[in-house]
């Protein structure tokens, strides 16, 4: 089983949700988060006074799949995600997971997830 964190902007947030869900990818953590990558802050002006924001906000969409549906749900994340190449877009985690236990249950392992 992997842990797939995807970092991604808010704005493509909705259609991400909507293709994991199409996908039978239903078990899904999101977190509203700040940070920066590449791309760094942002320079605004706000009447006439120029400031930079150097923490994005950004969503935080964590899901648990088999293994052999990680590369399925990897290439739907991306191609929702992506917004036309922008640095920006987001990043990609994949780690690795030792043991699912649903608490109501009591079952482990991918019966859990």
């Amino acid at each position: 089983m992997k842990h797939i964190k995807a970092v991604i902007k808010p704005e493509v947030f909705d259609k991400v949700k909507s293709d994991l869900k199409k996908a039978n990818c239903n078990g899904i953590m999101v977190t509203e988060i700040e940070g920066r990558g590449q791309q760094g802050g942002i320079q605004q002006i706000w009447r006439g006074e120029k400031y930079e924001l150097d923490l994005l906000p950004k969503i935080s969409v964590d899901v648990v799949v088999k293994d052999s549906d990680v590369d399925r749900i990897l290439d739907l994340i991306i191609s929702s995600a992506r917004t036309g190449g922008d640095k920006g877009e987001g990043k990609i985690f994949v780690y690795d997971v030792e043991r699912v236990i649903r608490i109501r249950t009591g079952e482990e392992g991918e019966a859990a997830i």
